[in-house]
Parts: structure tokens; C-alpha cells; sequence
């Protein structure tokens, strides 16, 4: 045998390992990638999950709030905070904030009277101030958010 053919025989031992341990790597990228893609796609199905629970517990809480008030249980301006806050945390279309505007409308009315800490630091007589136009805007909106509490129950958003 000569060098010549020794040293290709070689080469061709070279070129065949090489060629296995390329291969090797070619298919652990492959796996990994597999791998990768099918925990982002676990992960996207477990937000997705995780969104549509949210979406449900919040649409149960609408209408628990829309019940609520017909039994005055809730004032018509926290109801109305409440469910205009859950229908924009739901991001609804611009058609449903339109179709139940009265609890827009209520708050916007009311949202310059403090509540939480901010209530509990005013003075009695601020408070039975703040009650007072509170109540003189319940008395405007009252048709008008009870209609659209009654037309709400039931709706799946």
C-alpha cells in the first residue's frame, strides 16, 4: 500500500468522522429547536388559558355587579365604576362602551369625589357634601344605569 493511498484512506477516515460528528450537531440544534418551539407553544397555550379565566371571572363579576344593583346592594356610581373599569380592562369594542355609556357617564360625573383613604380624610360635612352631588347625579343617571345593568346580564364580553 502506498503513502498516496494511505494518506486518502486517512482523509476519507477524517472526512467520515467529521462528516458523523456535523451530523450529530445538525440534529441536536434540530432537537433543541423542537424542543424550544414546543415550550412556547405550552407556554402560549397556558397564557391563552390564563387570559380566558381572566376574561371569565371578570365577565362573572359584571354580572354579579349588574345583579347587585337591582337589589341595592351597590350605589349606582360604585356599580358604575366598577363595570366601565371591567369593560375597558376587557378592552371592548368602542360599540359596547357606547351601548352601556351610562355607567361612563355616571363616572365621569362622579369622579372627582375621593374615596378609600382619601374619603376617610375629609371632614363629615365634605362627606355629606360629596353625598349630595353624588346623590343629585345617581338621581339623573338612575333610568339610565339600571336600563343598561338590566340589558348587561347575560352578556358575555
Amino acid at each position: 500500500m502506498s503513502v498516496l493511498s494511505v494518506l486518502a484512506l486517512l482523509g476519507a477516515v477524517i472526512i467520515l468522522v467529521l462528516s458523523i460528528i456535523a451530523g450529530r450537531l445538525v440534529y441536536k440544534v434540530y432537537r433543541q429547536k423542537k424542543e424550544q418551539e414546543a415550550k412556547l407553544q405550552a407556554q402560549e397555550e397556558a397564557n391563552q388559558k390564563t387570559l380566558r379565566e381572566q376574561r371569565e371571572r371578570m365577565n362573572k363579576s359584571i354580572q354579579i355587579l349588574a345583579q347587585a344593583v337591582h337589589k341595592d346592594e351597590l350605589t349606582l356610581t360604585e356599580t358604575s365604576i366598577r363595570i366601565s373599569g371591567l369593560l375597558d380592562a376587557l378592552d371592548v369594542h368602542a360599540d359596547i362602551k357606547a351601548e352601556f355609556s351610562a355607567f361612563y357617564q355616571l363616572r365621569e360625573k362622579t369622579s372627582h369625589i375621593p374615596y378609600l383613604e382619601a374619603w376617610q380624610q375629609l371632614s363629615n360635612a365634605e362627606q355629606n357634601k360629596f353625598d349630595i352631588d353624588r346623590l343629585r347625579h345617581e338621581a339623573t343617571f338612575n333610568d339610565f344605569v339600571m336600563d343598561a345593568a338590566k340589558r348587561i346580564q347575560g352578556r358575555d364580553f
